[in-house]
This record gives C-alpha cells, sequence and structure tokens, in this order.
C-alpha cells in the first residue's frame, strides 16, 4: 500500500459574498484532517487537504474547482461546506471520476439529481438536509413554542420575507405551504427581495402594516441579514423574528451588535451544546481564534470524520476513475451512522442526504436535529432552545416585544 498522502479536496468560497462561511469550512476541513493524522490518517496514510475559491459560487467557478481538484490534483473525495449557486453543476465531472463528493449545499434539487439516476450519482452526498426542512421545521418550532406556553403570540399572523436566491426563495414557500396546517395565516409573502441587499425599510414597512405575531425571513448573508435586523428596530413591532442561518455568524452579531438579541436562529445542522460540542468549540477557537465561528466549521469537520471511518472500513480510499473502490466507500457512508459534534449524521438511502430529526425522523437518535438558538447576548454564545432533548435554554420574549407590549 502507498505510504503517500491522500489528497482531499475543498471547494470553499474564499472571497465574495459567502467568504466569512468559507473561512470556517476551510478551518473545519482543517481541523478534522489535522485530528484524524493525528490518529494515523486512514489505515497509516496521512491525508493532504487541498482548497480552491469558488468566489461567487456560480456554477462556472464551482465547476472549474471541482476539474481542478480532480484533474490537477487526483483528490480522493471532496469534501465542503456550501456552494449555493452552482446547482449541482459540478456533479458532472465529480460523477465522472467517480470520487465521493460530500457537501452543505442544503438544496431539494440533490434528492432530484441523485434519485434520478442513482448508478451515476452514487458518489454524491449532501451532509445536512435539504432546504424544504427548513420551512415545515420553522413551521412545527413556532407550534411548539406557542402550544407549551413559552411564548403566547398576539395572533396567528405570519409574515415572510425571502431573499432572491433560489434556496432562500424554497424555504419560504416550504413555511408558506404547512402554515396552515399548524393553525397559521400567511398574512405577507413570500416578499422577495432582491439580494444581496444591506436596504430592508421598503420590504419592512409593509410588513408593519401587515401586523403579524411571526416575522421570517429566509436570507442568509450575515452582513445583509444584521442590517435587516437594525432597520427592525427602527420600529419595532410586537412579533418574533427568526432570521435564516447566517445569524449564526460572528459577523451578524459583530454588525447587529445589542440589535441582534432576542432573534432566533435556525439551522437544519449545527453544534450541538452538549460535552462534546462544547469541547469541540473550545479546540477550534484554540486552533483559529476566539472571533472564529465553530457552529459554522463543524459542518465540514463532521463530514471528513464520517469519510474517513467510510473509508477505512471500506479498506482505503479511491483514486479518481476507481469506481469499485469508490463504490465501496460510498456503501459505507450510507451504513455507518455517525454521532459527530453535531448529532447523528444518517444518510437516507435514496437521497444520500442526511436525515433531519425530528422533522423527517421522530428518533433523535436516527437523525441530526434541526436546531433552533436565540441570540439572548451578542456578546455570548447562543442559547440553544430546540428541539428537545438537545435543548439546553429556554426561549425569551425580546425586549422589543415588552416594550410594544408583548
Amino acid at each position: 500500500m502507498s505510504n503517500e498522502p491522500i489528497p482531499i479536496g475543498s471547494m470553499v468560497p474564499l472571497t465574495g459574498a459567502s467568504a466569512a462561511d468559507g473561512r470556517e469550512f476551510q478551518h473545519g476541513v482543517q481541523l478534522a484532517v489535522e485530528e484524524i493524522n493525528a490518529s494515523g490518517g486512514i489505515l497509516g496514510r496521512m491525508l493532504e487537504p487541498i482548497y480552491v475559491d469558488t468566489r461567487d459560487q456560480s456554477a462556472e467557478c464551482v465547476t472549474a474547482a471541482a476539474r481542478q481538484l480532480i484533474g490537477d490534483h487526483g483528490v480522493h473525495a471532496i469534501i465542503n461546506g456550501y456552494n449555493i449557486g452552482a446547482h449541482n453543476a459540478e456533479y458532472e465531472p465529480i460523477a465522472d471520476s467517480g470520487i465521493i463528493y460530500i457537501h452543505h449545499n442544503t438544496l431539494l434539487q440533490h434528492h432530484d439529481t441523485v434519485m434520478q439516476d442513482p448508478d451515476r450519482y452514487f458518489n454524491c452526498f449532501m451532509g445536512d438536509p435539504a432546504d424544504y426542512w427548513y420551512g415545515q421545521g420553522f413551521i412545527k418550532f413556532i407550534s411548539w413554542l406557542r402550544d407549551t406556553g413559552q411564548w403566547r403570540p398576539e395572533s396567528n399572523r405570519l409574515a415572510i420575507i425571502s431573499g432572491s436566491r433560489p434556496y432562500s426563495i424554497v424555504i419560504a414557500n416550504a413555511m408558506r405551504s404547512v402554515a396552515e396546517d399548524f393553525g397559521w395565516n400567511v398574512v405577507l409573502g413570500p416578499e422577495i427581495v432582491r439580494t444581496p441587499t444591506t436596504e430592508w425599510r421598503g420590504v419592512l414597512d409593509a410588513v408593519r402594516k401587515a401586523r403579524p405575531s411571526v416575522l421570517a425571513n429566509t436570507h442568509f448573508y450575515a452582513r445583509d441579514i444584521a442590517h435587516f435586523q437594525k432597520q427592525f428596530l427602527e420600529s419595532p413591532i410586537n412579533c418574533l423574528v427568526y432570521l435564516q442561518y447566517g445569524a449564526m455568524h460572528k459577523t451578524f452579531t459583530e454588525l447587529a451588535g445589542k440589535a441582534a438579541e432576542g432573534v432566533v436562529v435556525g439551522t437544519v445542522i449545527g453544534l450541538l451544546d452538549d460535552e462534546i460540542g462544547r469541547s469541540f468549540a473550545v479546540k477550534y477557537r484554540q486552533r483559529f481564534g476566539q472571533d472564529s465561528t465553530p457552529e459554522v466549521g463543524c459542518l465540514p469537520h463532521s463530514s471528513v470524520h464520517h469519510f474517513a471511518l467510510a473509508a477505512a472500513a471500506a479498506g482505503g480510499t479511491g483514486a479518481p476513475n476507481d469506481f469499485e473502490q469508490n463504490q465501496r466507500v460510498a456503501a459505507k457512508l450510507k451504513q455507518i451512522i455517525y454521532r459527530s459534534v453535531a448529532g447523528i449524521i444518517r444518510y437516507h438511502p435514496k437521497w444520500q442526504a442526511a436525515v433531519p430529526y425530528p422533522d423527517a425522523t421522530a428518533d433523535p437518535s436516527l437523525g441530526v436535529p434541526h436546531l433552533f438558538y436565540q441570540i439572548q447576548d451578542y456578546q455570548k454564545d447562543q442559547a440553544l432552545i430546540a428541539p428537545e432533548p438537545y435543548n439546553t435554554g429556554r426561549f425569551r420574549l425580546p425586549t422589543w416585544m415588552t416594550r410594544s407590549g408583548g
């Protein structure tokens, strides 16, 4: 067996609108590689990470990055966070090569692509649940808050704002599609705002006229939604505010400051506030600085470890065009349930995406938890308030709701 390092590729947006997340994705891969190598690598072979910048995350940039990693570096796998905008175009050169690909694009389109031709896309995995589950899970979450008496909304009125990325629109539409089933009345939206943008006052005027008890914004760029929250507080109304994934990032709280306090944030995969998660956060910040965001870096970190376990169980990794060995690794990825710092990663046998709890399974041992945090002190870690049994905090009424009569 060769003693040469195993090249592991990673396509990360190190420049552009998602650069803050891109840095954390790079950090997550790096830390996982260091941990695996410290334990002897994969069957004695060390891992060597290779990063390519995907810039604006367009289909052209991401596909070019995949070709570069495969053609120039001969990587045995590509593992990274998200690249929103490629719309699965990168699957083609990756499928041609046969190497394992694990991403966190959070797109329902992944399900469709894999299921329409499972033989061709046997090697393509999504390490988190699809965007659709954000919408359904959010409606279940606010209903749980209401039904358990943790929050008493003035009405059942819901307003939904979406960014212009398909990811955000899918989530917003999913919210609307199930809202009525849980007793909510969508009185505005989805209102689609062309993004990226830092100007939200026009759509916020419409929100104030609609008088919702819940306001959800499914756009995910941290800087943009920090401005959204500050502009909301220029004239707050008595409603719960939910912001998409990007509000988990340090960039959001740094820009929004105290205005961030009270915001609820959701992610279909994130860092657990338990012994394993807290230990990871300490190690991550020691390695990359106190201003780093382990809640984001944990995504590819988990996937690199899961891949290493599967490859070791399969007898090693597969190089480009070694379809037989890569099929063995893919089979092990679907067989091995991995308890990561983000919870249970179990790939659905047909979707080849992580199964979410409690959205798609009622068993917390068989799905990755769809987490809801609340920013209760912008200078501290966010409070994990759902789902049970993972929650370690409780929802608090935001001060703007108290001021406005909530």
